[in-house]
């Protein structure tokens, strides 16, 4: 499945597996939300408005960076022609008037083109929209021609039954995805107590 998606949706469905991320949090990363040095990701306003630390897998570390090179340089376009602001909840914007344009605060995968955001007007760049990873991924499993129905959350499924598969703890697992009760968590089955940099992302294994 993974190797017959190409470009960003290549990228975004190795994070959803490697990194057990619901699709929409994967598509609205900012590019300080991955920490290349500690190897983890930082969720930010997950499901249920929580904040959460996840895996980096070790093999997307350069892709990421370099997938971050084009980004850059399709933002400092945007810069020239008077563009570059992204979308920032209200609490951010009154506190950080400016950030909307700073590098930080872009989006990790951006959309292609640049659109008027509703309520006042200001043209953004907005992150991929989870459709286009949507479309990717089924088109992608009829071409492998898998005889189940697969979307984008079957990779983060998968993330949770390979790691318990693999021995890790259940409360592991738990805090990676970012569910609040471990009964959600136990739909997938049993598990040993580390932390995330502990944990050896499936992808790494590929």
């Amino acid at each position: 499945m993974l190797r017959r998606l190409s470009g960003a949706e290549y990228l975004v469905g190795q994070l959803l597996y490697g990194s057990g991320l619901r699709i929409t949090e994967a598509v609205r990363l900012r590019v300080q939300s991955i920490d290349f040095e500690q190897g983890q990701i930082l969720v930010r306003d997950g499901k249920g408005a929580q904040d959460r630390i996840t895996m980096l897998p070790k093999v997307l570390m350069q892709p990421l960076k370099e997938h971050l090179l084009r980004v850059k340089d399709l933002y400092q376009v945007d810069l020239r022609k008077g563009f570059g602001h992204v979308f920032l909840p209200n609490a951010l914007a009154c506190k950080y008037p400016n950030a909307a344009q700073e590098w930080i605060w872009q989006y990790k995968f951006p959309s292609s083109r640049i659109s008027e955001n509703w309520g006042d007007g200001i043209m953004l760049r907005h992150h991929k929209s989870p459709s286009t990873v949507q479309k990717a991924v089924r088109d992608a499993s009829k071409s492998a021609q898998i005889g189940k129905h697969v979307t984008p959350h079957t990779f983060r499924h998968s993330f949770a039954t390979h790691l318990l598969e693999a021995g890790y703890d259940i409360r592991t697992v738990q805090e990676l995805l970012g569910h609040k009760n471990v009964q959600t968590t136990m739909i997938y089955t049993r598990v040993l107590n580390r932390g995330a940099k502990a944990v050896h992302s499936p992808l790494d294994s590929l």
